[in-house]
């Protein structure tokens, strides 16, 4: 027998996902795979926002399917091979794709998978979720395609949601990339003592604690240039009014309204739609697929910041495929640090 895990309910485009929202079936699997087939066994699985967005049937985006009712779910997942019967794969290979079914073990065609090489990363699989995966492409690609970040003039970047997977890298790459000062905004002292003292953020805010628009013009006293926007919301709407004149929003994701029937990207409030237009600030919506010809690069860059000690890499790890759905629930509500992973086994 493997383990399927399956969707169970939908919560509606105004509710909140919880582990309910899921249930853990065992099914069995076929004996023999077919011609341009691969059988895989599951080490990890990543569980990430966007993923709030398929628990409708209208995920609000042309490139999403909703998940369907007592289906198995998936998403981006990593494993190693047991059984090939495609040409570009072995037994013993380490395989990565963006729709991993959330089983322990799975058959999936060929065409589907990535092979990939763990000294790219120091043999820390996970990373190809992460900081060597999508979401490091995600900021990379993000900086360098809306963020007109430029070495040596003197940018001042604040990311929002900065402790999350995404943005905890957005901060560091955008330093590297050529920012002078960057101010993260997250939701624990725990997560901003991180931020400064491991990440290399130069200061963080609390958005919990105190006013988040004073604090602001205190630790960016020339403005903002470049906002990794993450969240959406009130945060957002506080940072923009401290943008300056022809300076870039890069709206990765806007996590504070999953939740809720709008349309994405959310419409900006009047008085902040007034702000951007006046000051010629630019938002528009920005998606890592339209750049998949920089991929092969981008990857190879972000594996060498890794390497280098560059770029440095927090995961918050849940031990079982049985525990996704709390993963899921807990990531939603800022329970973790860098990127959530589950580790299904060994």
């Amino acid at each position: 027998f493997i383990y399927l895990f399956n969707f169970k309910i939908t919560v509606g485009k105004n509710g909140v996902p919880v582990a309910e929202n899921f249930r853990l079936e065992q099914s069995s699997i076929a004996d023999t795979i077919q011609a341009g087939q691969v059988r895989v066994k599951t080490l990890y699985l990543s569980v990430d926002p966007y993923m709030r967005c398929r628990m409708n049937e209208d995920t609000g985006s042309d490139y999403l399917k909703p998940w369907q009712l007592s289906e198995v779910a998936d998403g981006g997942g990593v494993g190693i091979v047991e059984e090939s019967k495609h040409d570009n794969f072995a037994k013993g290979d380490f395989v990565t794709s963006f729709t991993w079914p959330w089983q322990t073990v799975a058959i999936l065609d060929g065409i589907l998978l990535q092979k990939l090489v763990p000294q790219l990363v120091n043999g820390r699989l996970s990373y190809f979720l992460g900081a060597a995966g999508i979401t490091g492409l995600t900021a990379l690609l993000g900086i360098r395609e809306k963020g007109h970040v430029a070495a040596g003039a003197n940018q001042t970047m604040v990311v929002s949601g900065a402790a999350g997977a995404c943005g905890s890298l957005a901060g560091q790459i955008g330093r590297l990339e050529g920012c002078s000062r960057v101010v993260g905004i997250a939701g624990t002292d725990e997560k901003c003592s991180i931020l400064v003292q491991e990440m290399g953020f130069d200061a963080a805010i609390n958005y919990k604690k105190g006013d988040v628009a004073k604090q602001l013009r205190e630790l960016c006293p020339g403005g903002v240039d470049v906002y990794f926007d993450n969240v959406g919301g009130d945060i957002s709407d506080t940072v923009i009014s401290q943008m300056n004149q022809n300076s870039h929003i890069i709206l990765c994701g806007q996590i504070s309204q999953y939740n809720k029937d709008v349309p994405y990207p959310p419409p900006l409030p009047p008085d902040t739609e007034k702000i951007q237009k006046e000051r010629n600030i630019t938002r528009e919506r920005f998606l890592v697929l339209n750049y998949m010809d920089k991929q092969e690069a981008s990857v190879l860059q972000l594996c060498q910041w890794i390497q280098e000690g560059k770029l440095k890499v927090r995961e918050t790890v849940v031990e079982g495929l049985a525990n996704i759905g709390a993963a899921f629930q807990s990531m939603m509500n800022g329970g973790n640090i860098g990127k959530q992973i589950v580790s299904v086994s060994k």
